[in-house]
């Protein structure tokens, strides 16, 4: 990089870094409005190309650069808001807009991280800005009607959090974490016992899924969520009953699995929400959450930024911002990009009216003899650094959500739920929205419960909904608590025996069975021979503990032979489809598939009747029909009872 004339640095615009030329120019202004005209004049780049805009082919040509750049700041947090309508090339001497930064009403909030919080930081800031997107996407292009619920705003993810946590875009995230979030590219406001809930979903089929699953949820946007969930619940409600045979011969068995295991993630694409374009596929993410070129200068100006006057040595801000280096020659590379990145943030042009790129004033003395960075004088810029409240909100949210969730291990869990403690305090009351992501439920309220009765060897006297939606009561011995697809399942003892049996006014109010306690061994029967139940931890409504007279012999059973006997005891059923090999017919291992007319009709064996309810009216787009009758008319049922709850239930056809 050459001198120029007074010791100033000159500058190269081939690496494109108009971005940064832009950025300068507006915050050097802030909070004064610049013209178009403004910016093309002290912007060397435009000035060079575009002059004084002095005909209408010059003023369009800057108007898609600039706008070009524009969308380049924006997609990477950095929003430049407009006072008037863009210019448009058909109304002739019309002048451009006025433009400056948008920087919100609220001061950016600036916290501490230590090291050590980076891991879980980044896998918070992934899921939240993907959140975001997705909200961002699925928003109704048309207007909305003032007696539509309000959907939360969602923040535009910025990079301040980089210039307070600098290296997090250097953390290494879980490839699986990576695949469950990236998979969900929808988002919707879904209803759940009153509390309104950010949902990230793969399409229709599984919002649906989610909405049944949770009794009493309702989706409250976007409005082609409702329709589509409607429209399957009307073609549930219009079953067939099944023909249950089956010609061996014919049949071709999906997998030989026990259950149905590890939600996968699809490979084929999905059903889009109707009316609803498809957003852009995102790009394969890197374990390492690296971006650009202009993207690490960006960050590296914003930490510099928030930092004025403190020291950092360049090996150090090269580990922050490109990784750590695993030789000294890669620790030299490193180093000496991060010291080109520092020579471009202060090189400024040969016009002194034009702002160039003078980001920084920096003792060149201590960089040149010690290594050392030391930044004054940002133009201002600092106003970018730190957390806008409303992304500290989502950004807690998905603290709280990662930490209450079988996405991470359990060390990571109890780190992410440290976090979310300490950022929450920063969040005023009620202002934490709430989110999840389909078949993956966080810690139902019953959890606690189900675990303290299990540390403490106390029997459970509880209430819970069984597969056909009644509510039962019984006293049982809550064993070992195990995630299967995303959610928390309780495997409870029920032969406590009378001897065991605690003398408090709940206990005393289930008869005496007279018998001594059976053998300890694990059963392979149903009803009054069933001494081990798996229950769904959120279907658990109510509960209290009862201390046992002696201690319970409970066998020690492992959780695969847990889900072998829910399987095993499970309910044969059957479904047919309009059309062969459906996506989701090959996520049900252990089915049984032959030809039936131009579709197919598979063969499963249901654990869990809620399950298969719900699987039903979800996928009720090419589902004809289902057997045997008493799962039909629980289908039946729920999709009558859904469309009662709505005054929108009509039929549409898909």
């Amino acid at each position: 990089m050459a001198e120029g004339t007074n010791g100033r640095r000159r500058f190269s615009d081939k690496w494109g870094k108009h971005e940064l030329d832009v950025l300068a120019v507006l915050s050097s202004a802030f909070p004064q409005w610049l013209t178009s005209r403004q910016i093309a004049q002290r912007v060397k780049a435009y000035a060079d190309s575009y002059g004084e805009l002095a005909d209408q082919a010059a003023k369009a040509a800057f108007a898609k650069q600039f706008q070009r750049d524009r969308a380049k700041l924006a997609a990477m947090g950095i929003a430049i808001e407009s006072r008037q309508p863009e210019y448009s090339s058909k109304s002739e001497g019309q002048d451009f807009a006025s433009y400056r930064l948008q920087l919100g009403d609220e001061p950016r909030i600036r916290m501490h991280f230590e090291q050590e919080d980076l891991p879980i930081l980044a896998a918070a800031n992934y899921l939240a800005r993907s959140v975001s997107m997705s909200q961002e996407a699925s928003q109704p292009a048309h207007p909305v009607s003032r007696t539509t619920p309000r959907v939360p705003q969602v923040p535009i993810p910025g990079l301040g959090l980089d210039s307070i946590a600098p290296g997090l875009g250097t953390q290494h995230l879980p490839d699986s974490l990576i695949k469950v979030i990236d998979s969900r590219r929808f988002a919707a406001t879904v209803d759940v016992d009153g509390e309104n809930l950010n949902v990230a979903y793969t399409d229709s089929d599984d919002l649906a899924m989610f909405v049944l699953e949770h009794p009493g949820a309702a989706i409250v946007s976007p409005q082609e969520a409702v329709d589509a969930f409607h429209r399957r619940l009307n073609a549930a409600a219009n079953f067939g009953l099944a023909d249950e045979s089956i010609s061996s011969a014919a049949a071709t068995v999906i997998s030989p699995a026990i259950s149905r295991g590890s939600q996968p993630v699809p490979d084929q694409p999905q059903e889009q929400v109707e009316g609803q374009d498809l957003p852009h596929p995102r790009r394969n993410a890197s374990a390492f959450q690296t971006g650009s070129e202009v993207d690490r200068r960006l960050r590296l100006m914003l930490f510099l930024s928030a930092h004025l006057g403190e020291e950092f040595s360049l090996a150090e801000l090269a580990e922050r911002f490109i990784g750590k280096a695993h030789s000294e020659d890669e620790l030299k590379k490193f180093v000496n990009i991060i010291h080109k990145d520092i020579n471009t943030l202060t090189t400024v042009s040969d016009d002194g009216e034009m702002a160039g790129s003078q980001f920084f004033d920096i003792d060149w003395t201590l960089l040149d003899e010690s290594g050392i960075v030391s930044a004054t004088n940002s133009l201002g810029l600092e106003r970018l650094a730190g957390i806008s409240p409303q992304y500290l909100s989502m950004l807690t949210a998905s603290l709280n959500y990662l930490a209450h969730s079988p996405l991470l291990p359990e060390q990571q869990r109890e780190q992410a739920d440290e976090l979310y403690q300490r950022l929450r305090s920063h969040v005023g009351p009620g202002e934490t929205p709430w989110l999840s992501l389909t078949g993956y439920e966080t810690e139902p309220p019953s959890f606690s419960l189900v675990k303290r009765a299990i540390n403490t060897e106390s029997l459970l006297d509880m209430e819970y909904t069984d597969g056909a939606g009644r509510t039962r009561r019984k006293v049982v011995a809550p064993a070992k608590i195990f995630v299967d697809e995303g959610r928390y399942y309780a495997a409870v003892w029920t032969d406590i025996g009378d001897a065991a049996m605690g003398t408090s006014a709940q206990a005393d109010a289930y008869p005496k069975s007279g018998g001594k306690t059976k053998a300890r061994h694990l059963k392979q029967g149903t009803g009054r021979n069933r001494q081990w139940q798996v229950l769904r931890i959120s279907r658990i409504e109510q509960g209290e503990l009862v201390k046992p007279q002696h201690k319970l012999d409970i066998p020690d059973v492992p959780v695969s032979e847990l889900r072998k006997w829910s399987f095993d005891n499970g309910t044969a059923a059957v479904f047919t489809t309009d059309k062969p090999d459906l996506p989701f017919i090959k996520s049900l291992p252990g089915a049984s598939i032959q030809a039936d007319g131009p579709g197919q009709k598979v063969h499963l064996v249901v654990s869990s009747d809620s399950w298969f309810v719900a699987f039903c009216i979800a996928h009720a787009r090419h589902i004809t029909a289902v057997a045997p009758q008493t799962l039909r008319k629980m289908i039946l049922a729920r999709a009558q009872r859904e469309l009662s709850l709505s005054d929108d239930g009509v039929e549409t056809e898909e």
